[in-house]
């Protein structure tokens, strides 16, 4: 059941258990500091970042490419639960900072395709690997029923998080 915060009535309190684990956010936080991700982040991969003014937003499309297959703009954006246009905008400075390339879908000449250029692939595989390595390491240790349900509600969370 989603608790989404209605206009004029105050946030209902969180049961005992619940603030557990809403305890637990904070203790996360230093893991997505930025001075962290961009001393983790390969050199020439921040360089690119950097110069070109971009930021965690346009990083979060990248895992997304990894998989080796192109991707739509509309494929992205239904990923990051983000407008086309937002969608676009993230790939155009991806596209000009040379990070990823944008082709014409053979099978429909209307789409555009997103793929990481061959440059940043491997810097890209490098950093995803030592960025998730702790969570990868948290899902080794769950059950598959424990990893599913982990899975399920970090998915929920980040949908009431994005409204």
């Amino acid at each position: 059941m989603p608790h989404a915060i209605r206009t004029g009535t105050p946030p209902r309190t969180p049961t005992a258990e619940e603030v557990e684990v809403i305890a637990l956010v904070p203790l996360l936080e230093p893991f997505f500091r930025k001075v962290r991700v961009r001393e983790q982040m390969p050199p020439a991969l921040r360089e690119a970042m950097e110069q070109h003014g971009l930021t965690a937003r346009h990083g979060a499309v990248l895992p997304h490419l990894l998989a080796g297959v192109p991707l739509t703009v509309g494929q992205i954006a239904g990923r990051l639960h983000v407008s086309l246009p937002t969608a676009s905008e993230l790939v155009g400075a991806l596209s000009r900072a040379g990070i990823v390339e944008r082709s014409e879908d053979p099978a429909n000449r209307r789409r555009v395709l997103v793929s990481l250029t061959a440059d940043y692939r491997p810097l890209l595989e490098t950093f995803v690997a030592l960025r998730g390595e702790p969570l990868l390491r948290a899902l080794d240790g769950l059950t598959p029923e424990e990893r599913a349900g982990f899975v399920a509600g970090l998915a929920a969370w980040v949908r009431e998080v994005q409204g």
